[in-house]
């Protein structure tokens, strides 16, 4: 019988920056044009974490029906290690969905955008689909546009959307960026797993590419937001605080480009995870404090 810390362990909880990071980046930009709404904000974070939960269950329990993550490096898995029943963390997967969406529906009420429920369901079904059903995405090397878009566009603009009315072109700029951390998260894993994957069938882009050519689409995803960052300085000067990721950045770089075997790459997720969380905070901050001035 799986333990709370095992589902806890399941749930990934080292991803759930990439939900935070977003969240906090929106309602920062909403704040910096003086249309902070506290109550909406907790509710896109609720949704935005409980998204990410629910899709790191969801594939724990295909990958797990399915074999691919069996002799796999990295933590813990429910449904591969046999600690839970695969039923059971299916079940898991479509309560953290179902909470979700009761959250995205307290959002709608509130906002009055009702459209927003169609893209709510969008989110859940990508959430599903990325590696369940019988033609999961995931498993043709679709996995980091999902994500980009997702745990990207969509949660930052969407966050701030909700909030301010309008759709900020900053918020999109800024999401892009959070999209790109989002990617590098998914593809380092899945390099970590490159060997595990294609023995299963599972044709991530990893997979695609190879090893080398996926570690060089890595570091760009991961280094492009500092471009990006270093171009909003010229407008938004308070934003050179985002510089400091530098501190996170350049640790996983060297990982990446000295790193032997799999399991060397676990560090390299989690200090990626970390830093797209400094990117949305520390960026997100600059932007609000350029306001009081």
């Amino acid at each position: 019988m799986a333990s709370i810390r095992d589902w806890v362990t399941g749930a990934r909880v080292r991803t759930l920056p990439l939900a935070v990071a977003p969240v906090f980046l929106g309602s920062a930009l909403a704040a910096s044009v003086d249309k902070f709404d506290f109550t909406l904000a907790t509710l896109a974070l609720l949704v935005a974490l409980l998204l990410q939960i629910g899709v790191n269950y969801a594939n724990d329990y295909s990958d797990g029906i399915k074999g691919t993550d069996t002799g796999r490096v990295g933590p813990l898995r429910l449904t591969a290690s046999g600690l839970a029943l695969p039923e059971d963390v299916k079940r898991a997967a479509f309560i953290t969905f179902g909470l979700a969406m009761l959250a995205g529906l307290g959002i709608v009420v509130l906002s009055g955008q009702w459209w927003l429920i169609a893209v709510g369901a969008a989110c859940v079904l990508a959430a599903w689909y990325y590696t369940g059903g019988n033609s999961p995405y995931g498993y043709s090397g679709l996995g980091e546009v999902a994500v980009f878009i997702f745990f990207g566009l969509v949660a930052t603009v969407g966050t701030n959307f909700v909030q301010t009315g309008f759709i900020d072109p900053l918020a999109v700029l800024l999401g892009s960026s959070l999209g790109l951390y989002a990617s590098a998260v998914l593809l380092v894993n899945n390099i970590r797993d490159l060997e595990t994957d294609r023995a299963s069938g599972k044709r991530t882009l990893a997979v695609k590419l190879g090893e080398k050519p996926s570690k060089t689409l890595f570091l760009l995803l991961l280094w492009l937001p500092v471009l990006i960052n270093l171009l909003l300085v010229l407008i938004y000067p308070a934003t050179l605080l985002g510089m400091l990721n530098l501190l996170l950045l350049l640790p996983v770089t060297l990982i990446i480009m000295e790193s032997k075997n799999p399991g060397e790459l676990i560090t390299a997720l989690k200090l990626t995870s970390l830093a797209g969380l400094g990117y949305g905070v520390l960026v997100g901050l600059g932007v609000f404090l350029v306001s009081f001035f």
